[in-house]
């Protein structure tokens, strides 16, 4: 998995989001780990996050429930494969827990990838990367499309304005 030092992305297939926050990394950490927390702000508002679980260990599952403005809920399962402790959290929704192959289908959201999360602090805050590895170009342009950039970044500044109340 890359280090934040390593990690050189492939423009026609990652997408990254990169900004200094200002909190500490621990905070991020709980953020993303927590499910109490990550309930909070996770998905774009005025989606909602209603269910998530974190068995926060390689091969642990990482699952979560979007619920569309309209109440439609759209579940997510991925596996967890990198737990680094307040620097690095890495997870895939191509694998299920336990590192089972999960079922590729047809839908607007299906289309596997991987995330990766890198935190390193940075003066009194933190450096924050987010890191969504496709597998070939058609699938990064649909992430892209469906706003990576627009509501990755404004999940970040919810997770930073619930991290401020920890």
């Amino acid at each position: 998995m890359p280090s934040a030092k390593s990690f050189r992305p492939d423009p026609k297939l990652d997408l990254v989001l990169e900004r200094v926050v200002d909190v500490r990394p621990q905070l991020v950490w709980a953020c993303w780990t927590e499910p109490r927390h990550l309930k909070k702000w996770f998905t774009p508002a005025p989606w909602k996050t209603v269910e998530a679980k974190v068995d926060l260990r390689p091969g642990g599952q990482f699952y979560f429930v979007m619920e569309s403005p309209e109440g439609q809920r759209f579940p997510n399962t991925g596996c967890l494969l990198e737990v680094v402790k307040n620097e690095r959290l890495t997870w895939t929704n191509a694998l299920l827990p336990g590192y089972r192959p999960a079922a590729v289908g047809s839908g607007e959201m299906d289309f596997p990838f991987t995330a990766t999360i890198l935190i390193q602090k940075a003066g009194k805050g933190t450096k924050y990367t987010a890191i969504a590895r496709h597998r070939n170009e058609p699938d990064v342009a649909k992430h892209a499309k469906m706003g990576f950039h627009e509501g990755w970044g404004k999940a970040l500044e919810q997770l930073v304005a619930v991290a401020k109340k920890i």
